[in-house]
């Protein structure tokens, strides 16, 4: 890590706790744990917006399958 620039970041003693309560291995260092969890909520965000996405899309056809004469005079039967 000597070519990268860093930098000093403050914490509570708290949030230190929790970072070590979630490592993958004790010498994990901050940084990489805190590029773990970077990762974890880009890939989490990927997936809620598949989830919209996929949710705008069903609507029209949900609407479509629900929304029709057929099964509004077998409910009415």
């Amino acid at each position: 890590m000597s070519d990268k620039k860093l930098t000093t970041i403050q914490l509570t003693k708290s949030a230190v706790q929790e970072l070590k309560n979630i490592r993958k291995y004790p010498r994990e260092t901050y940084n990489e744990t805190i590029l773990n969890l970077i990762k974890i909520a880009k890939e989490s965000k990927k997936r809620k917006q598949y989830d919209e996405f996929l949710h705008t899309i069903q609507q029209a056809k949900m609407k479509e399958l629900w929304d029709n004469d057929e099964d509004e005079a077998w409910e009415d039967a």
